[in-house]
């Protein structure tokens, strides 16, 4: 069965089909390349699901500089881009030409990898077997329709909100570039690790500081209680992921909640996103929610918590058994205190509320 062509299947999140035309020694699973573009810098990983000679390849000729200078020359919005033409790295390389270079340069490789938002595909000649190249594209939504014929070996663990900006960019009835979107460098670095992830219990029985904009809070884990819950609050304090963020809700004499990437000064995007995932409640009947313990909040599905927390503001047996409790005040009660007592419209501050900083104390 022919593989389907790029220029065919290219599909957007609401489910329409579109047309659009380190060190050497380093394991790949230990790298990531970042790719700086003139719209700014994403970062792909290498899954070990990724077609492997494709690794190989990418990576060799990203420590040649193969791809400075290139480009992304074509881009469907919301729904790919595409770049790693050498011949876009000659500003006079005729608009015809965009796309031409690089090709048939690796047999075909399907991989494992399925085509979902943010991985990284290799581009072929559309019929042509054995033509996979330089050139790259990279999945803004799923595309399902390219699973299995085309070798798929990356993955952008950071900067998705650069790659869909560079989907937007301006382009002709083909989905060609009005003006390429230049790719400054590829580089290698060493892959990035989740804080705390491997650390035993007695590493996360550590104190944070919470500086609100009313004071500070300290507060002491109790992985003995929740450890998988204290491990996520401590990789993402140690990131900076809470700086900046508000707290968005008070019910007085109940919770003071906090810890969404909505209204944070510093925008909603953190390198840290990468390493967010739903946690694995772990209630217990025996933790009380009483005034100065903070717990993970969540969904209608109690597997669901992310990020944010909230503080007890008084005695709450209702929540026992029901969330996850990982912590407690050990210092600041009246700052906690005047937390719950500001004026709220509904369940919402009317003033802002803001986690200053979050430092995990020495």
């Amino acid at each position: 069965m022919p593989r389907p062509s790029l220029s065919k299947f290219f599909v957007l999140s609401a489910g329409l089909v579109l047309f659009a035309t380190a060190s050497p020694a380093q394991a790949p699973d230990e790298l990531e390349a970042v790719v700086s573009t003139d719209s700014g810098v994403f970062r792909i990983a290498f899954p070990a699901s990724g077609a492997p000679k494709h690794i190989q390849q990418f990576i060799a000729r990203v420590r040649e500089g193969y791809y400075n200078g290139s480009a992304f020359h074509r881009a469907l919005l919301g729904g790919m881009i595409q770049g790693g033409d050498p011949l876009l790295k000659n500003p006079k390389t005729p608009r015809t030409l965009w796309g031409s270079g690089g090709l048939s340069l690796q047999p075909d490789e399907p991989s494992a990898l399925k085509h979902e938002r943010g991985v990284v595909s290799t581009v072929s000649i559309p019929g042509k077997a054995d033509s996979d190249g330089a050139q790259f594209f990279v999945c803004v939504a799923p595309q399902p329709a390219l699973d299995g014929h085309y070798a798929s070996f990356g993955q952008v663990t950071e900067g998705m909100d650069v790659v869909e900006r560079l989907s937007a960019m301006p382009v002709d009835k083909g989905g060609i570039a009005e003006k390429p979107a230049r790719i400054l460098t590829i580089a290698l670095e060493p892959k990035k690790r989740e804080p705390f992830r491997n650390a035993p219990l007695s590493e996360l029985k550590r104190t944070v500081t919470l500086k609100t904009s009313l004071g500070a809070v300290k507060i002491q884990m109790e992985p003995d209680w929740a450890p998988e819950n204290v491990r996520s609050f401590l990789k993402l304090t140690s990131t900076g992921w809470y700086d900046g963020t508000v707290f968005h809700r008070v019910i007085k004499g109940f919770v003071a909640q906090g810890g969404t990437a909505a209204g944070r000064s510093v925008g909603e995007i953190h390198t840290a996103d990468r390493w967010i995932h739903p946690i694995k409640g772990e209630f217990r009947n025996d933790v009380k929610h009483r005034e100065g313990i903070i717990s993970m909040a969540h969904g209608d599905d109690p597997n669901s918590a992310t990020t944010s927390f909230f503080l007890v503001l008084g005695g709450a047996p209702n929540l026992d058994g029901q969330y996850s409790a990982f912590g407690r005040v050990v210092e600041g009660l009246e700052v906690l205190r005047m937390l719950g007592n500001q004026e709220v419209e509904g369940e919402t501050p009317k003033t802002r509320l803001e986690l200053i900083t979050a430092v995990i104390d020495p």
